[in-house]
């Protein structure tokens, strides 16, 4: 299973803090709402402030060495919001790519846009795919936006589509491991990540990339998103660089200890 080989490091996050950088770093953008009520604004303008927190976030990631970057923008579950709000979340990729996909495609970002499109307007499904066809042949940083995204939903997309092929008579129920499922998934382009950080306090993952996590760390900073920046990813990155990454095993140390 992919998910539980060891990624490479790519060099040190900071002036010589922590010794491994993540390959792939998931954040959860959390806390847009309640930034806007402490101060007093509409929950609308938490969400505008949220989008730059995400593009100073793009910029400090491939400063850092990361290469893949995801991030949960718009959850399955986020219908059941008011429709105000869910009027205001589905014109947040369009304020994001008007503004910025021109500086993406310059800078050799790969913009994937995973999730569900069904829900989605035409307008919104044909930015979408305007903005991936666009970064289509960019290699240096690759972008993953989850948006009308669940973990359990795209477990249960993945498992229909390998029904499908098993009804067309294209594989066998017995061929089913965990690295063909793993590459019926939205991520499956994507090395899994070897962290998932959520701000604003909150320590769940709120039905994020739920298979790839399998070996992620975990790494929960007390920071609303819209105010997160490249000192809050760089504190992130140290964090995960002190862990100790096993990945189910031990090394010979600890058996010897243990015995």
């Amino acid at each position: 299973m992919a998910a539980q080989k060891k990624t490479p490091s790519t060099g040190a996050p900071g002036e010589g803090e922590g010794t491994a950088t993540p390959l792939h770093v998931a954040v959860v953008m959390d806390g847009n709402g309640r930034w806007a009520k402490q101060r007093g604004l509409p929950r609308s303008l938490g969400h505008r402030a949220g989008v730059d927190a995400l593009k100073r976030t793009v910029s400090a990631a491939a400063e850092l060495n990361v290469r893949w970057l995801t991030v949960f923008g718009f959850s399955t579950e986020n219908w059941s919001r008011p429709a105000a709000e869910v009027a205001e979340l589905m014109a947040l990729p369009k304020r994001y790519f008007e503004s910025d996909i021109a500086r993406l495609e310059r800078e050799g970002v790969r913009v994937r846009v995973i999730g569900r499109r069904e829900g989605l307007s035409d307008e919104l499904v044909k930015i979408i795919e305007g903005a991936q066809a666009r970064t289509a042949h960019n290699d240096r940083f690759f972008l993953n936006i989850a948006f009308n995204y669940g973990g359990q939903a795209d477990i249960a997309d993945a498992a229909r589509r390998f029904a499908e092929e098993v009804a067309a008579g294209r594989a066998k129920p017995s061929d089913l491991n965990e690295q063909l499922f793993a590459r019926q998934l939205a991520t499956a382009d994507s090395p899994p990540p070897d962290v998932i950080i959520r701000p604003s306090g909150e320590q769940r993952l709120s039905n994020f990339l739920l298979w790839e996590a399998a070996y992620a760390e975990l790494v929960f900073q007390d920071v609303l998103w819209p105010d997160y920046g490249a000192e809050h990813l760089k504190a992130a990155l140290q964090t995960f660089a002190a862990r100790d990454r096993r990945y189910g095993a031990v090394v010979a140390d600890d058996v010897l200890a243990a015995g």
